[in-house]
């Protein structure tokens, strides 16, 4: 197993933040980055299931069942840690999205940064991704107290990354600015 799937890798989180600032001067030249496929049936349905892995439902009622299921005195306060990485990486993904003001692909103004607002307006709130900041957040919370898992976990987390892009919500800088928002933040948690 990657050390990186459990313990914090400043030159990963490093890699990751570089591939973002790449991304965003490929995206700034006019290069064609974006990706919108639409799926239909089972599949849209799957997808969409997929893609709130890190989202609020879905991170309360792991941390319920970690809560309810590991009785390690080790564990003891795991599912508040859980909670307090992902909604710490929330707030931080939230104030940085209301700060930059990045508007998302297929919208006029595409990619370009408006600057701060207190208004939503789902439209210019494209980096970082959210969900995809969310969903590495819980995983790396759940890889730190369950190692053997950390696969798994991060399988999950990058399908949801990924969704994020292909559905067209973010561009790619945008995927990864909150992948390593939310492996920084997690860690960061997880070692308070």
């Amino acid at each position: 197993m990657t050390d990186w799937l459990v313990v914090y890798s400043p030159s990963f989180f490093y890699t990751l933040v570089i591939l973002c600032a790449l991304g965003m001067l490929l995206e700034r030249s006019g290069i064609a980055t974006t990706l919108a496929l639409t799926f239909k049936g089972d599949v849209k349905r799957e997808t969409r299931f997929l893609a709130q892995y890190g989202q609020s439902v879905c991170t309360v009622v792991l941390a319920v069942l970690v809560w309810r299921m590991d009785r390690a005195a080790a564990h003891r306060w795991a599912w508040l840690k859980i909670l307090v990485a992902v909604s710490a990486t929330s707030v931080a993904a939230f104030l940085v999205k209301r700060l930059l003001g990045r508007v998302r692909p297929g919208r006029p103004s595409a990619g370009k940064f408006l600057g701060p607002t207190l208004k939503h307006a789902n439209f210019r709130e494209s980096f970082p991704s959210s969900h995809s900041a969310c969903a590495v957040a819980l995983s790396v919370a759940l890889a730190v107290l369950y190692p053997v898992g950390a696969p798994i976990f991060w399988t999950l987390a990058l399908i949801c990354a990924v969704l994020r892009y292909i559905m067209d919500a973010h561009w790619p800088s945008d995927v990864l600015g909150g992948i390593a928002l939310g492996y920084g933040m997690a860690h960061w948690v997880m070692r308070i």
